[in-house]
């Protein structure tokens, strides 16, 4: 049987994306990890499926690159938004659903290939602490450990060894490694299910902005982090004890399209 795919990125997290509206593709765990391998694959971070939903326009589906369905993805989000703009079924604000509830994006700005995407995330309230460091969930399990030079970190082996700790190797955890100077958040992040580093995480930029509002005061929304590829704004307000009016914002990039035998 042959699918007919799309190729997207978002600063360099990139995804298979599948019109999944008439159900013709039946999710596999198997079938979506030989999908994403970038050696006998197309070759992504996840995979995410374009289904109908009963309550709002379309459902994304998000699957990681080790084939099982995930939690929320940022910039997966912000591509899906983009994906279903071009597939033209719907507009430049997007309402949709996903494995965390609702989700709205806007469309800023617009190319043949590439927009910027503005996607509202879920309010964050619980922000913990582990062996002082900051635990939040944006849609996503994170860990946000500050570190000094950034550069050196080995983000796949010290990533991998506090993913599978005793505390985290049930439910996995992504694990960022941040630095801010001046203001500045600079971002290197391990995920979960892809089990290895990515070149950005949207929800861990997320975390990392929101860590860094509630512990350094100085620094204001909206908030630019920098991950390895590329940047992205994380805007939100701190209201009774929560973050509100969280929205992340960066390009979404259209890169090919093709149908695969499965």
């Amino acid at each position: 049987m042959n699918i007919q795919f799309f190729k997207y990125e978002g600063i360099g997290n990139d995804f298979i994306m599948i019109d999944n509206r008439k159900k013709d593709f039946i999710p596999n765990h198997f079938v979506i990890k030989k999908l994403c391998d970038r050696h006998y694959g197309i070759g992504a971070d996840g995979l995410i499926l374009l289904e109908n939903d009963t309550e709002h326009t379309f459902l994304m589906r998000y699957f990681n690159a080790d084939g099982y369905e995930g939690t929320m993805c940022g910039n997966g989000g912000r591509c899906f938004a983009w994906f279903a703009n071009n597939l033209g079924i719907t507009n430049s604000k997007i309402y949709f659903r996903a494995i965390d509830g609702l989700h709205h994006a806007q469309i800023t700005a617009q190319n043949k290939v590439e927009a910027i995407v503005k996607l509202k995330m879920n309010d964050v309230k619980d922000i913990g602490y582990n062996n002082n460091y900051r635990i939040l969930n944006t849609g996503s399990p994170h860990i946000i450990i500050p570190v000094e030079n950034i550069d050196d970190i080995n983000v796949f082996s010290e990533g991998r060894k506090i993913r599978y700790s005793p505390q985290f190797e049930r439910e996995g955890i992504n694990v960022n490694f941040v630095r801010v100077t001046d203001g500045k958040i600079t971002i290197r992040t391990y995920e979960r299910g892809v089990e290895d580093e990515t070149l950005a995480c949207g929800t861990g930029a997320v975390a990392s902005a929101l860590v860094t509002l509630l512990d350094q005061k100085e620094v204001l929304s909206p908030v630019t982090v920098y991950a390895r590829g590329g940047k992205l704004k994380v805007y939100a307000q701190l209201s009774a004890g929560k973050f509100i009016n969280v929205w992340l914002e960066g390009p979404a990039t259209s890169v090919f399209e093709g149908t695969i035998r499965i």
